[in-house]
């Protein structure tokens, strides 16, 4: 797993200022400049971290606009907007962790903006990391299961799906459309995937999908009968 260290270029910085000043040659911090001095490395982090959801809530608000255009020229600028917010945001996860690396929440979404440029391997190590640190976590045990999608490691998105089926049926049901979304796309273009295991993929998922919506109904059934 990478470490993350803290910018060079910030401990330069603030040892110039403090050289500056003990020499007469500059002048009294702000109250601003103070509080920012002082913030705890916790504050930090969670400043960052903050900055980065904003950055990956932009970036899928752009993949949603890109998928909904008709033009290519305006898709393409739409999805490179999308890329800039997904950058931006793994930058600000990677300082939230400089600032404090057992933020299991970071970790997360440090392989979300992964995943989301494409980085398939990076994003599950940083999906790795999230649930070290809480094991069991249902958003990062999703998460990765989109990205053993990405690599095509069907049996472990399988086992993704089995864990959150059984804990948090919201999250499984997020994993289970991109299942299906991975088949109509490979169905449309293998793309070097096994025809056979393309398809027993395929007979797993729609297997899947009608084991939980009779769930489902059952557990609509149950709830309306408890009213009764």
């Amino acid at each position: 797993m990478r470490t993350f260290t803290k910018p060079v270029a910030m401990i330069l910085l603030l040892a110039t200022a403090c050289t500056a000043f003990g020499a007469g040659g500059g002048s009294l911090p702000t109250p601003t400049d103070q509080k920012f001095a002082t913030r705890s490395p916790e504050s930090q982090a969670q400043s960052a971290y903050n900055t980065g959801v904003k950055l990956i809530e932009k970036g899928d608000a752009f993949t949603a606009d890109a998928a909904r255009q008709t033009d290519e020229r305006k898709q393409a600028k739409v999805r490179e907007k999308a890329r800039q917010a997904y950058a931006g945001a793994l930058r600000k996860f990677a300082q939230a962790i400089e600032y404090q690396s057992t933020m299991y929440s970071a970790w997360n979404y440090l392989g979300y903006a992964q995943r989301k440029l494409g980085n398939y391997k990076d994003a599950l190590l940083a999906y790795d990391r999230a649930i070290q640190l809480k094991p069991g976590y249902p958003e990062a045990i999703e998460y990765r299961g989109h990205a053993y999608l990405g690599l095509d490691r069907l049996s472990e998105a399988k086992e993704a799906y089995l864990t959150l089926f059984s804990g948090n049926r919201k999250l499984a049901a997020s994993l289970l459309a991109a299942m299906q979304e991975w088949v109509g796309k490979h169905r449309g273009n293998a793309a070097g995937v096994d025809g056979a295991m393309l398809e027993s993929f395929a007979s797993w998922v729609t297997e899947r999908s009608a084991i939980a919506g009779q769930t489902a109904a059952l557990t609509r059934e149950g709830a309306a009968s408890a009213w009764n």
